[in-house]
């Protein structure tokens, strides 16, 4: 899992980051990209593609990272999604981490950003490049074939399913603490019944197509569970 990091080193980077997302998918809220750079190689955890870990496994890797990493997080919402395409909000979603990421790294360390620009890397899940202002790696399924990219997975994934823990207290009509906002059978039942609130993407089937309009639930289901 460290053998395009080594790669990078040798290459001349003096930093590597890892960029992953979370979120492309989902029928509602945001898109949500992590950026990390490992000080320490050794972890208790798993880190792997976040996928292939349980929510706790996640959660205890994440807590790891938290300290013995420097991390980033973008955050795109269902606005912008719609407004811009899912793509266009998965690079913005990266292109913030990353900078949120480089610039604590660059305070933590007493450097400029400017002096070490030449010496970052960055390894990024999928086959995007170039909308970066830096040596931008993309590999396939990176997320299980490189550390950092596999830490960034992790990041991403368990901040968005706390924001979308959040987004059920308020809309507890589409248990989106069960689904997180992905096309589940429970997700679509009650987009069929209830209609879209305010945190779905408009712009995606079978959202769009179907044209639904709230039925007792939609924008005014901000009620929240008692």
């Amino acid at each position: 899992m460290l053998a395009w990091e080594k790669k990078a080193f040798l290459d001349g980077a003096s930093v590597v980051i890892g960029v992953d997302e979370a979120g492309r998918g989902p029928l509602a809220g945001p898109v949500v990209a992590g950026a990390v750079i490992l000080k320490d190689l050794k972890y208790k955890s798993r880190i792997d593609d976040s996928k292939k870990l349980s929510p706790a496994q996640r959660e205890m890797a994440f807590r790891e990272i938290s300290k013995k990493a420097v991390f980033g997080i973008g955050v795109k919402d269902n606005k912008y999604i719609d407004r811009e395409n899912i793509h266009v909000a998965t690079l913005a979603a990266m292109k913030q981490a990353v900078k949120k990421l480089v610039s604590k790294f660059c305070r933590l360390s007493d450097k400029k950003e400017k002096n070490i620009r030449k010496n970052i890397c960055v390894l990024v899940d999928g086959v995007f490049g170039g909308f970066l202002p830096y040596k931008t790696i993309p590999i396939v399924k990176g997320d299980s074939k490189s550390f950092s990219i596999a830490a960034a997975s992790i990041v991403a994934k368990v901040t968005r399913d706390a924001i979308m823990n959040e987004y059920d207290k308020k809309y507890p009509l589409y248990s989106f603490s069960k689904h997180k906002g992905y096309g589940t059978r429970l997700h679509l039942q009650a987009i069929e019944q209830y209609g879209p609130c305010s945190i779905h993407r408009k712009s995606f089937a079978p959202i769009k197509i179907t044209d639904l309009r709230p039925r007792g639930g939609g924008d005014n289901n901000d009620i929240r569970k008692d």
